[in-house]
């Protein structure tokens, strides 16, 4: 059974930093292509960034700068380090791993970004 918890998320002033954390277990590997995707309320959940088994990653527009996805394979752990928090960023942030084609998701944790 494939489990994914996130956790590190909280409330945050505009300008400050968070870091996110997936903790992977079951029949998933830290080196499976793994993602951070968030869902604000109202709004479509989107992609945030993610990592592919190869170490490749990738950015969404409005995060390209400010966020760092990185995974330590010994803990199989993936992380979102948020910098330069905005408003906007608020939202319920979501891992999520593929394996074998198929998709598995965290329950997310929530960051709010607010003065």
């Amino acid at each position: 059974q494939v489990q994914l918890v996130e956790s590190g998320g909280g409330l945050v002033q505009p300008g400050g930093s968070l870091r996110l954390s997936c903790a992977a277990s079951g029949n998933i590997a830290s080196n499976n292509p793994m993602g951070w995707y968030r869902q604000a309320p109202g709004k479509q959940r989107e992609l945030v960034a993610d990592i592919t088994s190869g170490g490749s990653t990738n950015y969404a527009d409005s995060v390209k700068g400010r966020f760092t996805i990185s995974r330590d394979k010994a803990k199989n752990t993936v992380y979102l380090q948020m910098n330069s928090l905005k408003p906007e960023d608020t939202a319920v942030y979501y891992c999520k791993a593929r394996r074998f084609g198929l998709d598995y998701w965290g329950k997310g944790t929530l960051v709010t970004v607010s003065s």
